[in-house]
């Protein structure tokens, strides 16, 4: 038999009965390396060995780096994720890898990771419970109980657990664009698709009466601007005097107030779409222009005291407001209404009252700074009963 070339590979049998093949590549680090398969046949080995050799004819690296799931996201997380992506993105991706990738896959080799590996992994994830980590019944109805005596039921939402696969998988795309490994095995795994709750909204006699009843708190002028502008909660905070042209009665969305890294900060909003010049219904401007009364009566009062930073909803001293503090202002006011809805339902309000109204979608789109015209009609919008009714009765009417 002919002498095998260099770099040919070669296949010889253990003693163990398992099929070792090896052959000389070029690794991602740029180096020529003998690199070894395993399996239970020749021709299993033989068919890794010439798929290597083919991958290496066309160009293609072979990642060369035995680093841990833990040690390339601690990367990911420091030299990628945070010098490109807003405070708030890096908290979030951080926390999901701190809390659950880490504990469950961070031992694994980067470069030997299987999709099956991460298909047991969140399908573990997404049925324990975060308290004591004891799994639910077949039937879901039921956890089976820890050592308290009872489950806490903590377990994660579908969004959550979509949320957990979205930042492996995107983690994972990078390790590819840097030749690391071969493919991102965290894309074969499919995870349920997430249901939105689209809140409740009111109506229009309900919206009315919320700004009759909260006419005489400090922050009519937020709320006034919740109902009609659908601005979010921190957009309102995050809201500049400097923004607000009450002569013209314009108003840009720019600016969101949120906490990063436990302090409060003014950061540009997510998306494009989200920094919109609005025009200002009769209704804010002279709501806006009580306010600025009022607030400049708040800061002859602090004296000194009073810390100017230009934002149009502050504390009585003039700092910013706390978003989760809102709810000191928002929780009495829905009580006295006997409403059970979060403050983010108003902005919901002011979508579905606007196309209830028969506002154009992409109107409303643009008001409200939604990223596409899907989120407006399917996340956000419902019809009423009374809408359906009527759509109903039309079309009764018609075919009787």
């Amino acid at each position: 038999m002919a002498k095998r070339a260099n770099g040919e590979g070669s296949i010889t049998r253990r003693k163990d009965g398992l099929y070792h093949g090896r052959t000389y590549v070029t690794t991602a680090s740029g180096f020529r390396k003998r690199i070894s398969v395993y399996g239970k046949t020749r021709d299993e080995v033989r068919t890794k060995v010439t798929e290597l050799q083919a991958q290496d004819a066309k160009g293609v690296p072979v990642p060369d780096t035995n680093a841990k799931v833990e040690e390339y996201l601690t990367y990911w997380l420091a030299s990628v994720v945070k010098p490109s992506r807003r405070p708030k993105t890096y908290q979030g991706y951080e926390s999901v890898v701190r809390v659950h990738i880490v504990p469950g896959l961070g031992r694994k080799k980067l470069r030997t990771l299987r999709a099956a590996e991460v298909r047991a992994w969140l399908g573990r994830v997404a049925g324990e419970c975060q308290c004591c980590k004891h799994g639910w019944d077949a039937d879901r109805t039921e956890p089976r109980c820890c050592a308290a005596g009872e489950c806490c039921r903590s377990v994660l939402s579908r969004r959550m657990v979509q949320s957990i696969h979205a930042v492996l998988r995107n983690a994972l795309q990078n390790a590819v664009r840097e030749e690391l490994i071969m493919r991102n095995v965290a894309r074969l795994v499919q995870v349920p698709t997430p249901t939105y709750d689209t809140g409740k909204g009111l109506s229009v006699a309900q919206a009315r009466l919320l700004l009759k009843t909260a006419a005489a708190d400090r922050l009519h002028a937020l709320y006034v601007l919740a109902v009609t502008m659908g601005m979010r909660r921190g957009e309102l905070l995050g809201l500049l005097w400097e923004a607000v042209d009450l002569e013209r009665g314009t108003l840009v969305v720019e600016r969101s107030l949120q906490r990063v890294e436990g302090e409060l900060r003014l950061v540009r909003p997510k998306t494009r779409s989200s920094v919109r010049t609005v025009p200002l219904p009769p209704l804010v401007v002279k709501a806006l222009e009580d306010h600025k009364e009022r607030q400049a009566q708040e800061c002859a009062a602090a004296g000194d005291g009073w810390t100017e930073n230009g934002l149009v909803f502050t504390s009585r001293v003039g700092t910013p407001l706390e978003p989760d503090n809102l709810r000191r202002s928002w929780y009495p006011l829905r009580e006295r209404l006997g409403l059970d809805i979060r403050f983010h339902d108003l902005r919901h309000s002011c979508v579905t009252l606007l196309l209830d109204l028969g506002v154009p979608p992409h109107i409303v789109q643009q008001i409200a700074g939604h990223s596409g015209i899907e989120v407006t009609m399917t996340v956000y919008a419902h019809a009423s009963l009374d809408e359906m009714r009527k759509g109903l009765d039309k079309l009764g009417d018609s075919l009787s």
